[in-house]
């Protein structure tokens, strides 16, 4: 078996923040069990020894929620245990743990350092428009807490990356959010687009992104880091890189930008597995680490249409000049065309606009860097 990823929510959907746009909440309440409350230390057993000991290579585990950090330092302690005693064929081990921040200390920190945790902080750019939309349960703002948590971070030397949902009022003031970023120094950025609740119109909420909104900050975005990389100043940023990759013939790392969906193993706090964070519902089940081997629910993966369907790309969409390096982007965000029995994406037409102002400058850098 190939090297094995592996996201585990150790603390199921629960959270000390009440975002107003968390996907995962939209998710746990359109299926029959919302919350399946804390992972024991056997299903934690059962979740790793079953990965670890059918990976080559290399295996990640990366921690996400809800809030993880709600699990306890103790938990996470036992799973680097477990990865330690289970490590039977001296594979490669990387571990990746994404929070809100809220909950980091300096006990926190030094674990991640000694263990090497990479660690991705949600913040939403500049202090007010983080406070509108990711707040607390009794909306007070959460910036200045995090703030401090990812000088902890720095202190301890924490590898760390931020990740930004590209909301509304994100995208509306990435200039001052990425001249911001560059002040605090946080270099390694991801940024996603935002989504609207499964099953309901796309755009209708006050946070929703639109797509010419999108084409338009991701231009912005990639003007202000492109006049950096001249400068041999630009900060990481995943899209712009999986971008260039793909021009060099690199297979993306980025799942979302590979253009077919793939098994990503997320694993529920019951053990419950499911093919990706995004649905992560009932009817898309694979199985549970504490009844089945990995390749029975692999086996049922290849047996549903999850894979099969997100190769369904409309005409118009494969014919695109931009296609071999957009490739219809993530599945969560195409919409079926029921006449075409073909899916084409939302934000199909920002894409054409990123593409036709910037990727002749990516072309012109990737040759540069050949």
């Amino acid at each position: 078996m190939p090297p094995i990823s592996v996201l585990i929510k150790p603390a199921s959907g629960m959270c000390n923040m009440s975002c107003e746009y968390c996907f995962y909440y939209d998710e746990t309440k359109k299926r029959e069990q919302e919350s399946f409350g804390f992972m024991s230390e056997e299903t934690l057993k059962n979740v790793i020894r079953k990965t670890m000991l059918r990976a080559e290579g290399r295996i990640t585990y990366a921690f996400q929620g809800g809030e993880p950090t709600l699990r306890g330092i103790e938990f996470f302690r036992k799973a680097v245990e477990l990865q330690k005693k289970y490590n039977k064929n001296d594979i490669s081990v990387t571990n990746a743990l994404q929070t809100n921040g809220l909950l980091l200390d300096e006990e926190w920190c030094q674990f991640f350092k000694e263990n090497h945790f990479l660690v991705g902080v949600s913040i939403d750019g500049i202090k007010e428009i983080h406070d509108k939309l990711r707040h607390n349960k009794t909306k007070g703002g959460t910036f200045e807490k995090i703030e401090k948590g990812i000088e902890l971070l720095e202190h301890f030397e924490v590898e760390y990356n931020i990740l930004t949902v590209v909301s509304h009022d994100v995208a509306c003031n990435i200039e001052k959010i990425y001249r911001f970023y560059k002040e605090k120094g946080w270099n390694y950025q991801q940024y996603i687009a935002c989504l609207d609740p499964l099953g309901e119109k796309r755009g209708e909420n006050e946070y929703s992104l639109k797509p010419q909104e999108y084409g338009v900050f991701l231009t912005k975005l990639f003007d202000l880091w492109y006049e950096d990389y001249l400068k041999g100043q630009q900060p990481y940023i995943r899209q712009f890189e999986n971008y260039a990759g793909i021009i060099m013939g690199y297979a993306p790392e980025a799942c979302d930008q590979r253009g077919i969906c793939s098994i990503q193993n997320v694993v529920e706090a019951d053990g419950s597995v499911y093919p990706c964070d995004f649905y992560m519902l009932d009817e898309y089940k694979l199985g549970n680490f504490n009844e089945d081997r990995l390749e029975d629910i692999h086996n049922r993966a290849v047996e549903t249409d999850y894979i099969s369907r997100s190769k369904k790309n409309d005409r118009e969409c494969q014919e695109c000049r931009y296609y071999k390096v957009c490739r219809g982007g993530c599945f969560r965000n195409r919409d079926y065309q029921e006449k075409l029995d073909a899916y084409r994406n939302y934000f199909c037409q920002g894409y054409q606009y990123f593409f036709d102002h910037c990727l002749t400058r990516l072309e012109k850098m990737c040759y540069t860097i050949r």
